[in-house]
């Protein structure tokens, strides 16, 4: 719990007061490109090689798969007669990067679907990959590392990581290509997208990419997007424009927000999170209810019984409670250092944070995981 409590107020004090100071980040690290993106693909493969660690006779799917690929090799074996425990049927799956040429590979997921034990030391046999229109976009093949392993059989078996799920890194070969458009050749403008909406973010990335431009090239259409008209000088060049647009420094607005994992006891706080006038009491109640059972022995040659007898005592102890006041304009590290003289517990503290925010003297958003 100790350990928790510095780690909590760590982050509050050493992280987040740097977003208050102004920091100033790049426009390429807070938007993204409208256009450049990825795309998900899957496929149905077979791993084999496995020792003994793959799928059982009750995966009908794994012996009805294995059947059919043997029958395309030429050899033909009843599905239901398929015995083999080194075969495991998987799911496998990537991610088609934007800009990808043929010919280029890229890294896999491959996940076991069956109930197989283990993937390790596996091979995934020639997969190929379909996007959402069912077109291959790519084929997969190669040796599974599941960066881990299990060990040992009955009672006693050691196991690290998940061995059901492993990479093949290069494991895909792109056979077709998806073209990325980043920019509406007809109106001649790139279009910026900000990973966190904010009206007063975006009004400055406009200010900062007109001043580099010149004239109005950048307008904000809205709290999470900027359309920038491409010069005449970079026609032709508009990748070029793209990445000066991108270095451009720019200081972020950053939302009075914060954010409590009741799970884990995790508390971040943003740094302009503001606190009106306002009291804060702690204190705890503790009851102790102890219960000894005592034996009463009859005395020798009487017809008595011997019985057990519950003797019950309850302590109640209380805190004194203690009442540390918050003056108007105080900041998080004011409220921190009162919290810390009250010497709270992070789950005394998610308390107290929601109780400020219902009393309305919180003034930010409290986001409860």
């Amino acid at each position: 719990m100790m350990q928790r409590m510095v780690l909590v107020w760590m982050i509050i004090i050493f992280v987040l007061p740097s977003y208050a100071l102004g920091e100033v980040v790049r426009v390429k690290d807070i938007t993204e490109v409208e256009g450049v993106r990825g795309n998900q693909l899957l496929g149905y493969g077979l791993v084999i090689g496995l020792s003994g660690t793959g799928d059982s006779q009750n995966s009908l799917f794994t012996n009805q798969a294995l059947s059919n690929m043997l029958e395309k090799m030429g050899i033909t074996v009843n599905s239901q007669a398929v015995r083999a425990r080194n075969v495991a049927s998987v799911i496998v799956t990537a991610e088609f990067p934007p800009f990808a040429a043929q010919g280029e590979t890229i890294d896999v997921l491959v996940s076991s679907l069956g109930d197989a034990k283990s993937l390790q030391g596996g091979v995934l046999l020639l997969t190929p990959l379909k996007g959402v229109d069912g077109k291959v976009y790519a084929v997969a093949q190669g040796p599974v590392s599941i960066g881990g392993f299990a060990a040992g059989g009955g009672g006693n078996q050691v196991q690290r990581n998940h061995p059901t799920v492993g990479r093949i890194p290069n494991g895909a070969i792109i056979e077709r290509t998806v073209e990325t458009t980043f920019f509406d050749s007809t109106q001649g403008t790139v279009t910026f997208l900000l990973r966190e909406s904010d009206f007063v973010t975006a009004s400055r990335i406009a200010a900062v990419m007109n001043e580099q431009l010149g004239g109005d090239k950048a307008r904000v259409i809205d709290a999470n997007r900027i359309v920038v008209t491409i010069p005449e000088h970079y026609r032709g060049r508009v990748a070029q424009l793209v990445s000066v647009l991108g270095e451009l420094p720019v200081e972020p607005d950053v939302p009075a927000r914060v954010v409590v994992n009741e799970r884990t006891g995790t508390i971040v706080i943003g740094g302009n999170v503001r606190i009106l006038p306002v009291a804060l009491s702690h204190g705890n109640l503790t009851v102790t209810i102890r219960t000894e059972y005592q034996v009463s022995q009859p005395p020798p040659f009487s017809e008595g019984e011997t019985v057990v007898v519950p003797q019950e005592e309850v302590q109640v102890q209380e805190e004194e409670a203690r009442l540390f006041p918050v003056r108007s304009g105080n900041t998080i590290e004011d409220l921190v250092s009162v919290l810390n003289s009250l010497g709270v517990s992070p789950r005394d503290l998610i308390a107290i944070l929601q109780a400020l925010k219902k009393a309305g003297a919180l003034q930010g958003e409290l986001v409860v995981e």
